[in-house]
């Protein structure tokens, strides 16, 4: 083995860029799983131990929507649980219904302390597109900080959001509009993977992330009445993957923790072609968020 790397795989560091360690706060949305409302000295261990198993060495978490006046990006409990957890970063919550001077000088002031690497837009939970009013003075401070901007594109996991909102589609608006903010497609638009692709493909801004395209245990990933679900699915992602001619515009991500981070690992190593397994799991969400 070479030293340095992990004995399963040969990619240097693992980035994990989608993951959840504090519940989303969305409408409709419960907590995600257990680990997210119980102590945090439980929560940061089982996380470095997830981290470990599956070789991730920086993790990415996304942000609680909703939040009081002294934690308006909803990084704080990130923020808090990252002391205890080495290599985790914070995604602070773009909420186009909050856009007065004030929660955006807020905003601003945490984006200042360079604590937070992106943005993140819930599209479909609420009920926005991509280019509402909104959403502008964050891509403008998207823009002014070089922080990436995460869409949720696709399925939602709640019955009050509108899939409308979170079609990969709209996303090329804004791309086209504001290019010079970078752009991320979470879970590559599913089921609308093609359709994501193609924005990929047309636009040198936007990137995808390959999180949440199967969620459940870990004896889901392995168990036989779920193989097949699980090769049409690898199927499907590598066919877009293929498509867009841009291995270094995708990013891996698990949505830890409603995947086991070592079952998803080994789920998306199985769809994507070995060739680029280093750009996918590491270099590419290096040179985006400046890790």
């Amino acid at each position: 083995m070479t030293p340095g790397r992990f004995p399963w795989i040969g990619v240097v560091f693992m980035i994990d860029v989608h993951i959840h360690v504090v519940p989303p706060n969305l409408p409709g949305v419960g907590p995600l799983n257990p680990l997210l409302e119980g102590p945090t000295p439980l929560l940061a261990a089982s996380l470095r131990r997830e981290m470990q198993e599956a070789g991730i060495t920086q993790a990415l978490a996304m942000g609680c929507c909703t939040t009081g006046p002294d934690d308006p990006a909803g990084v704080e409990g990130t923020l808090r649980l990252a002391l205890d957890v080495p290599g985790l970063h914070a995604i602070a919550v773009a909420d186009p219904s909050r856009t007065d001077r004030e929660h955006l000088h807020r905003v601003e002031s945490v984006l200042g302390t360079r604590r937070v690497l992106a943005f993140k837009g819930y599209l479909g939970y609420l009920h926005y597109a991509p280019d509402h009013p909104g959403y502008r003075p964050y891509y403008e401070l998207a823009e002014r900080y070089r922080l990436p901007f995460f869409f949720h594109t696709g399925d939602t996991y709640s019955p009050r959001a509108k899939l409308k909102y979170a079609h990969p589609l709209l996303v090329d608006d804004v791309a086209v509009d504001f290019p010079n903010v970078r752009f991320v497609m979470a879970h590559v638009g599913n089921p609308w993977l093609m359709d994501a692709a193609e924005v990929v493909y047309k636009n040198m801004n936007v990137w995808a992330d390959v999180s949440g395209l199967l969620v459940g245990p870990a004896e889901s990933f392995t168990g036989e009445e779920r193989q097949e679900a699980i090769h049409e699915v690898q199927v499907n992602l590598r066919k877009a993957f293929v498509y867009t001619e841009r291995p270094n515009r995708f990013l891996y991500g698990s949505d830890w923790p409603l995947a086991p981070m070592a079952a998803y690992r080994r789920f998306i190593e199985g769809a994507l072609p070995v060739e680029y397994h280093q750009q996918v799991f590491h270099d590419n969400a290096r040179v985006l968020f400046r890790i």
